[in-house]
């Protein structure tokens, strides 16, 4: 795997298919940031359920197809982002206001979610290890494709996992089941996990588990998932702060939903007539080193320390070119711990520039987004460096190039530094 040196730092503006991802210290804590009521949703009348039991037909049910309209909310205490007005439909909506999705999957490996704005439109598709996005704003078309190596790799780890598996690969727009797995997988460590009345979400009863931390250092306070009562799949998941029992700080949700197989026609990519199409080799990354590098492996990567346990864990990453992030310079994505694994092959750094392109003479190309402004309106400077503080999620970027991040209060993260 060949070595990553990381360039000085330069202000780049992402591309439109590239704006999943705002600069990293960003984006750890700004997945969303907009006031809009919780999801409306009444009372039900089921049978009596223990939680060992709804955690047990969540975990049986496994993948199932699905079709309908989910709604991206949060409420993370944040400065208004005008974003949503500089992009209308595209993923960094998600920064700046209630965003809604239309979401298909035939619950194994095809699927569609498209980000819905007022005139426009972002969809990704997805058919096993293959993906296509698509912007209406830009009128661009791109798909991602591995080599016929990879292709191969990919087919055989497949075979070894068990259905509905995902094997290395990229990452999917928010949905109510991949919120809960990720929560659910660890509800009955540092928590207390109890059933509350049922209710009803997108017109289908529900029971909803609720996981209670008992970790008091943590910003969290609770976490419901509403489950379907007869699928047994997640219909919604909020997650509630220790700051605001008003209404939930994050929260997904379907509005509208069908346990139905899509037509075949919504989950095959076809380009518009006219749009500009893009064809990218994307590098499969090597699964176990991909796998080692997840909290929880059992080992964490040079340059991360980890303090704490539970809901109140504080990570910390050491020698991060923070302003080279901020300044969306690609190959300062290589001094984030542990990067290496996944972006240390010259076919990676090739990827990464499609995201952030320049023209011949070195100049950004696409719209401009000023990510240096937007860090400075997001953090506030301390005796440490700068900070950033939500509800659910503090960010603290010190002067000697270390990131320390938590579901913790701020003071925390400064003690801890």
């Amino acid at each position: 795997m060949a070595e990553t040196t990381p360039r000085p730092p330069s202000p780049r503006a992402p591309s439109p298919r590239a704006r999943w991802a705002v600069p990293g210290v960003v984006a750890v804590a700004v997945a969303a940031a907009v006031g809009v009521p919780a999801l409306a949703s009444a009372d039900a009348d089921l049978p009596d359920v223990t939680a060992e039991q709804l955690l047990t037909r969540v975990a049986e049910a496994g993948p199932a197809p699905v079709q309908g309209t989910v709604v991206y909310t949060a409420r993370l205490g944040l400065p208004e982002l005008p974003v949503s007005e500089m992009t209308g439909a595209d993923p960094l909506a998600l920064l700046g206001g209630s965003s809604t999705l239309r979401v298909w999957s035939d619950g194994a490996d095809r699927s569609r979610v498209s980000l819905l704005g007022a005139t426009s439109e972002y969809s990704v598709v997805r058919d096993g290890a293959e993906a296509w996005t698509y912007s209406s704003t830009d009128d661009e078309a791109v798909h991602y494709a591995l080599d016929a190596a990879d292709q191969a790799r990919y087919d055989a780890l497949a075979e070894r996992v068990r259905p509905g598996a995902e094997v290395p690969g990229g990452a999917d727009l928010p949905t109510p089941e991949q919120a809960a797995a990720q929560l659910l997988a660890h509800a009955e460590e540092d928590a207390d996990v109890t059933v509350d009345r049922p209710t009803t979400v997108a017109g289908r009863d529900a029971y909803q588990l609720v996981v209670s931390p008992t970790d008091d250092a943590t910003l969290v306070s609770r976490v419901v998932v509403a489950v379907d009562a007869e699928t047994s799949a997640p219909l919604r998941v909020q997650v509630w702060a220790t700051q605001d029992g008003e209404a939930p700080s994050l929260e997904v949700g379907f509005t509208d939903v069908a346990f139905t197989a899509p037509d075949d026609t919504v989950l095959a990519f076809s380009a518009p007539a006219g749009a500009t199409t893009e064809e990218v080799v994307v590098p499969l990354p090597d699964a176990p080193d991909a796998a080692a590098a997840l909290p929880g492996a059992g080992t964490v990567p040079e340059g991360v320390a980890v303090s704490g346990s539970g809901w109140s864990t504080v990570v910390t990453l050491s020698d991060v070119d923070v302003a080279g992030l901020v300044g969306g310079d690609a190959a300062s994505l290589g001094t984030v711990p542990g990067a290496e694994r996944l972006l240390g092959s010259e076919e990676a750094q090739d990827l990464i520039q499609e995201f952030v392109p320049q023209d011949d003479e070195g100049r950004p190309t696409g719209p401009q987004l000023d990510t240096g402004a937007l860090y400075d309106q997001l953090t506030t400077a301390v005796p440490e460096g700068r900070l950033l503080s939500s509800t659910l999620l503090s960010v603290l970027v010190t002067e000697d190039g270390r990131v320390l991040v938590g579901s913790v209060p701020a003071d925390a993260l400064r003690a801890a530094a």
